[in-house]
């Protein structure tokens, strides 16, 4: 036997191999790779570790530390040397190179730097609420994204249902005018009908797209990323009275923390600048060498307040204590008006639900049942059809609105009562 067919019997089992794990290999790298389903503790997650929100709160944190460290350091000491000669007036005296040199150190009296480096203190605290605001908002904003894809698709398999239950009327009948029961203008009717649902239906599939797309956004997702959501609502109760709320409101929220640290941030700053009214002194020690003697210095030098008593700096953190005090009232009001908006939509949401679950679903379901059975029978028209299915679309649309509406107020009721936030920063 020849070596090439040696040859050949050796490499023959396996190239199949070879081109079976190529092809495997191209199939994998044609096909799109669908999107893993992600629930909303991994989106919260997700938007934590890209969001360029937190890193910038984060980073106003340590700008806020490194004015401690500004406000804790003690001024520079200053040194002053001189050299020259020294000529004689007088005989008898020696002439010669004269030198002086002469340390100062200003003194950062405690009244003066106390106050200084407590309202450094406060803008910390500050920048650490701030960071705790930011991320709360973050969430929020993540949770509203999150919900409104799960009510895009809701609304897009209500669509889809419609548009289902259309065709099959809209085939009844067009079988009942191909055998001459039914007038065609009935089959046109239909079809037009037919024609704006199917546009409700691609309408449906957009704000999908759309809604992912805002995910992704608030995420801070890059856009090239596949995005998908699963989850569904979540049962919520409150038992807790509008007071109660308020109550938590007044503990808890960030932003009324941030604010009160800016107050007493503001009431630090103008200690500070009554403070340096009193002028600061400094310790001065020197040395003078002439050419027949050494002189030795120590003494304190202090400024006169005589033009600037600092009444700019003082009436400049007057008004920013009083615009402090404003800031804070404001937001105080601003976060309890949305908390009773919030409450009160919960409210209105609820006895919808209650109202359509109630009964109202029934009643038209059961009215397009009767409608579908006389229409069947020959005694009602296909436009009685018509007005039930437009009734149950209406009811179904907005048992869909009720519910999201309240999931929506129960996240914004979590935010403003800080129900789920630990108030870590890094």
């Amino acid at each position: 036997m020849s070596s090439k067919t040696q040859d050949t019997k050796m490499t023959s089992p396996v190239r199949p191999w070879a081109a079976a794990a190529g092809s495997l290999l191209a199939l994998l790298l044609i096909a799109p790779v669908a999107a893993a389903p992600v629930t909303l503790a991994e989106a919260l997650a997700l938007a934590e570790k890209y969001s360029p929100r937190v890193r910038l709160a984060a980073a106003e944190i340590a700008r806020a530390r490194s004015g401690t460290v500004t406000a804790r350091t003690y001024p520079n000491p200053e040194i002053e040397a001189l050299a020259g000669g020294v000529r004689a007036r007088v005989p008898g005296v020696a002439s010669g190179p004269g030198l002086s040199v002469i340390i100062g150190q200003p003194l950062d009296l405690p009244f003066q730097r106390e106050p200084r480096i407590r309202a450094a203190e406060a803008g910390v605290e500050s920048a650490r609420h701030g960071y705790d605001e930011t991320l709360l908002l973050l969430r929020t904003d993540v949770k509203q994204a999150y919900y409104a894809v799960l009510r895009r698709r809701s609304e897009l398999a209500l669509a889809v249902d419609n548009q289902k239950l259309l065709e099959e009327t809209r085939n009844r009948i067009a079988l009942s005018v191909n055998v001459g029961e039914r007038a065609k203008f009935e089959l046109v009717r239909i079809d037009a009908e037919l024609a704006g649902v199917r546009n409700q239906t691609a309408s449906a599939r957009l704000r999908v797209s759309q809604a992912l797309a805002q995910l992704k956004l608030v995420i801070g997702a890059s856009p090239e990323i596949d995005l998908d959501v699963t989850g569904e609502l979540r049962p919520f109760t409150l038992d807790e009275s509008l007071e109660a709320l308020y109550r938590r409101l007044e503990e808890r929220h960030p932003a009324l923390r941030r604010v009160r640290a800016e107050v007493a941030r503001a009431e630090n700053r103008l200690s500070s600048e009554r403070a340096l009214r009193l002028p600061r002194p400094t310790l001065r020690a020197g040395v003078d060498r002439e050419p027949e003697q050494n002189r030795t210095m120590l003494g304190l030098s202090v400024p006169i307040p005589l033009w600037d008593q600092r009444r700019g700096p003082i009436g400049d953190a007057v008004a920013s204590l009083q615009q402090a005090s404003l800031v804070a009232e404001q937001q105080r009001l601003l976060l309890r008006g949305e908390l009773d908006i919030n409450y009160n939509r919960l409210l209105v949401a609820r006895q919808q639900i209650a109202a359509y679950e109630g009964g109202l679903i029934r009643q038209a379901e059961n009215a397009l049942r009767v409608a579908e059975s006389a229409f069947r029978y020959g005694e009602r028209g296909f436009l009685e059809v018509l007005d039930a299915q437009r009734v149950l679309r209406t009811v179904r649309a907005a048992v869909l609105a009720a519910r999201f509406d309240k999931q929506a107020a129960i996240v914004e009721i979590e935010r403003l009562t800080a129900s789920e936030f630990t108030g870590d920063a890094p």
